[in-house]
């Protein structure tokens, strides 16, 4: 029996009774009670006992695994981490004590928390050869795009931290992931703009230091605005892990195969860049550049709510939460502090408050619980304080690589992992004759044609 069959006799609490109704056959399968609801079927046997698979499209009515690191209720409006609400993490803790919490299970002590702060404040430096590593890519290259690259060759630099069956080369690529990752995200920026890296300081905190490599210039000296800080730092807890979303999801499958570490986090960047996943924030501003100005609200607003259009407003509403986005809440405070604090005019904030205060007082966006989500104000406050669009999903990845490389060191601590498979409904044609070519009937490719046979030239 391996780990996590034994485990999953531990916490089974009763079955679940199957029945076909073909053959009148009945098949017990265990259900699993884990400590919050809702509880699942395993189905592990399923296939054995029945010759059949389950078909879940998106995995949306699928566990793939048991974690003990997030909880989410998306109908109470629920995220915890490690039993700890959201709420309490963003408003009174650091994103590094977040970090500490997510890896270890619990909050630091004061000695553990210098001990931490010290290793990941002492790994941000990149290694040098990286350097020229950049000037690879053109200086238009999506930062995303960058990231990608460069996290995946940190593997060709640290072969101290490949070994994955080694607890404390674990740790040590866990700390090198989460210190390093804001230097490469700065630097995509900054090599897109054909500006100096900026080197890391020890002396300032996770999110100082990231604000300053990111806008800082050799030339003037940079002060780190403390209210641009904090709001960077809830940012980065708020966007820290959310469970088994599409990019954690594919970092623990890069892992079931046993890559390194480097790989599977670049495997989730790539999952990270869609738009559907963590470019929702830049959605988010491109829609405001396209309504324009507050009178063309109402017209965007009709669409909207018309269900023959297939318009969406951006920002509102989420996947998992048919209640207020326990996120939003923190990030909303946030927005306002951050715009009161620069005094900024910007017509697509404006615009942007105007879309909220629509979203809380409208009964059509209360009813259907669209509220504004964490992607609506994480992305008015990165372009109020001076990110470009392309660098929100950057921002975002920053913050998931401890959310990534917990789930990916729970996963390996439970021993080798069994390789992800999933299987499919097979929809296409059954066994054929093969006919050699000499006999083939000439006929047009199925649903497209060879370029140099159809050319109209």
């Amino acid at each position: 029996m391996s780990k996590s069959e034994a485990k999953s006799e531990e916490i089974q609490q009763h079955t679940f009774t199957l029945r076909d109704n073909a053959t009148g056959e009945s098949y017990d399968l265990p259900v699993l009670d884990g400590t919050e609801e809702p509880s699942v079927i395993d189905v592990r046997n399923l296939y054995q006992k029945t010759g059949l698979f389950l078909y879940d499209p998106g995995f949306t009515s699928t566990a793939s695994c048991s974690s003990a690191i997030t909880y989410i209720d998306g109908e109470k409006g629920i995220l915890r981490h490690r039993g700890y609400a959201i709420e309490d993490l963003a408003e009174n803790s650091d994103y590094l004590d977040v970090c500490y919490l997510l890896l270890h299970g619990e909050l630091p002590s004061p000695e553990e928390k210098v001990e931490f702060d010290h290793h990941i404040t002492h790994h941000t430096m990149l290694h040098e050869q990286l350097m020229y590593f950049y000037r690879g890519f053109r200086r238009d290259a999506h930062p995303m795009a960058i990231m990608v690259g460069v996290v995946g060759a940190l593997s060709s630099f640290y072969h101290d931290s490949t070994d994955i069956t080694d607890p404390q080369q674990r740790m040590v690529a866990s700390h090198r992931l989460i210190a390093k990752m804001p230097t490469i995200g700065a630097y995509a920026y900054k090599y897109s703009k054909g500006l100096p890296f900026i080197y890391p300081s020890n002396d300032l905190s996770f999110s100082e230091n990231l604000l300053k490599m990111v806008f800082s210039v050799p030339a003037d000296n940079y002060d780190v605005n403390p209210v641009l800080a904090k709001a960077m730092d809830r940012i980065l807890i708020l966007h820290a892990d959310h469970e088994q979303n599409a990019s954690t999801s594919t970092v623990r499958l890069a892992g079931s195969s046993a890559a390194n570490p480097f790989a599977c986090i670049a495997a989730g960047i790539g999952s990270l860049w869609g738009p559907a996943h963590g470019g929702a924030n830049e959605a988010v501003l491109r829609m405001l550049s396209e309504i324009g100005s507050k009178d063309r609200i109402p017209e965007f607003v009709k669409r909207a709510k018309d269900p023959k259009d297939d318009y969406r407003l951006m920002g509102f509403g989420h996947r998992v939460y048919k209640n207020y986005d326990p996120r939003a809440k923190v990030m909303r405070k946030s927005c306002h502090e951050v715009l009161n604090e620069l005094g900024i005019d910007d017509p697509r904030l404006e615009l942007a408050m105007e879309l909220e205060r629509i979203a809380l007082e409208d009964d059509y966006f209360v009813e259907r619980k669209l509220y504004p989500n964490v992607d609506f104000y994480s992305g008015i406050i990165l372009k109020a304080m001076g990110f470009p669009t392309n660098m929100f999903t950057a921002i975002f990845a920053i913050a998931r690589t401890v959310g990534w490389i917990a789930h990916w060191k729970e996963m390996m601590s439970e021993g080798p992992p069994q390789i992800g498979r999933p299987r499919q409904l097979y929809v296409g044609d059954q066994e054929r004759k093969f006919a050699t070519i000499d006999v083939r009937e000439h006929k047009q490719s199925r649903g497209w044609s060879w370029l140099w046979g159809n050319s109209k030239e």
